[in-house]
């Protein structure tokens, strides 16, 4: 099985770009399953439910979320209708939305996500990630109701997605980071068999600072006062995530890469797609 998955969508650039690319890496790379975070999507801060269906129109099988999963508040409504829209499953009992789903991929395989967001440096502070990790996992384990297993932790240390990775191994397909907008150079296959990596990176102008406009948060920086609002950086974007093949047999992932295509940062596909 094919997998891939694109980490935050920020702004306009970064979801035209992902519109505009996802079509044809579907296409050229056979890919069996998509999750985008389109946490950033809407200006820097939420995503509309037009962002949403034209995302899933453009090849996402799940878009996940994160800490401004709420930013655009039509998100409290339309949240409630799409099983594949995510937001963090360690929000408190009631709250609007779904945290995990069951999907079937384009192989016919039954691919459980979920999103879980980490607590450390983090804000709202959510319930214990681990213990929810437990109760999802506990639910639709990998090798039973589920094909594969793919988990979006969102969270700020690195030390905790790691910490998260070694706790679930063995037990799901694919851990990856989202929330930092950097990718990292670990991608890895844990011991258990659970594809790693701890941030996949944004989709989103890296000629800035994390996807905003640089000038206005450097004066921040320097001079502790603001000047004005911070705004999306607007030029060419480069998408960013990571590729997985899952054993159809097992559910484990057998490779992983980083993928990254576009304007600022070296291309790189999986070699193990071409």
């Amino acid at each position: 099985m094919r997998f891939l998955f694109l980490g935050d969508m920020v702004g306009s650039t970064g979801r035209e770009a992902v519109w505009d690319q996802l079509p044809g890496l579907i296409s050229d790379f056979k890919l069996d399953f998509v999750v985008v975070n389109g946490e950033n999507a809407a200006h820097g801060f939420g995503i509309t439910e037009e962002i949403f269906l034209k995302t899933i129109d453009a090849g996402a099988d799940v878009v996940t979320t994160g800490n401004h999963v709420w930013g655009q508040k039509e998100a409290l409504s339309f949240c409630e209708r799409y099983d594949t829209f995510l937001r963090p499953a360690n929000y408190p009992k009631g709250t609007p939305g779904r945290g995990a789903t069951l999907v079937q991929a384009r192989n016919g395989a039954q691919v459980l996500v979920s999103n879980i967001m980490g607590r450390v440096f983090m804000h709202p502070d959510l319930d214990d990630p681990f213990a929810c990790a437990e109760e999802v996992l506990g639910s639709c384990p990998l090798g039973e109701q589920a094909d594969a297993v793919i988990l979006d932790f969102h969270a700020e240390a690195t030390s905790e997605k790691q910490c998260f990775g070694h706790f679930v191994d063995g037990r799901a397909s694919l851990v990856v980071g989202t929330h930092t907008h950097m990718p990292t150079a670990d991608c890895q296959i844990l011991d258990g068999g659970t594809g790693y990596m701890s941030d996949s990176g944004m989709c989103g102008d890296y000629n800035s600072s994390l996807g905003m406009e640089k000038e206005e948060l450097i004066n921040r920086f320097v001079t502790k006062i603001p000047r004005g609002r911070m705004e999306i950086a607007t030029g060419p974007a480069t998408i960013c995530g990571v590729g997985v093949e899952i054993s159809d047999r097992t559910g484990l992932a057998e490779k992983i890469a980083p993928l990254r295509k576009g304007a600022r940062l070296e291309e790189t596909v999986p070699s193990f797609w071409l």
